[in-house]
């Protein structure tokens, strides 16, 4: 079983607004930033997804907000893995309040896979490794 921890770190104040809060566009970023991490423990750091010759677009992209946040709070990211089909795969993020431990947000994205010709990667026929721990970690997390 691969075990996962949650990605968290402290607010910047170049992420806040006039009005002190988060701009609502940082959690789509630090939604990234907890999926690139995710990938790193699995064994896919980015930089050898890349240097490997592939890319992960988003396709699509969504947030719920619940509760702001502020200048200084931290915060910490539970991706969850949601579909894979080695053509495709969308991820889940539940965002908490590391002082309060409340779910301050919501979101989720789906991606493909594509080359750097930007067709799209078959990944278990063409990277049987990289479709081999994509697929342990998504099948895992969802037990």
């Amino acid at each position: 079983m691969i075990d996962i921890k949650n990605y968290g770190r402290k607010i910047q104040y170049y992420e806040t607004d006039r009005m002190g809060i988060v701009h609502h566009s940082n959690y789509i970023r630090w939604m990234e930033e907890a999926r690139i991490d995710a990938l790193a423990q699995i064994g896919i750091p980015y930089d050898k997804i890349e240097a490997a010759g592939i890319l992960i677009p988003v396709l699509e992209a969504s947030c719920e907000y619940r509760i702001s946040f502020r200048f200084g709070e931290e915060f910490s990211i539970r991706v969850l893995p949601d579909r894979f089909s080695g053509i495709k795969m969308s991820m889940k993020y539940e965002i908490y309040g590391a002082q309060d431990g409340l779910l301050h947000a919501t979101g989720h994205t789906g991606h493909c896979f594509l080359d750097r010709s930007m067709k799209p990667v078959h990944l278990k026929r063409d990277y049987p490794e990289i479709y081999g721990r994509l697929s342990e970690y998504m099948s895992a997390e969802r037990e």
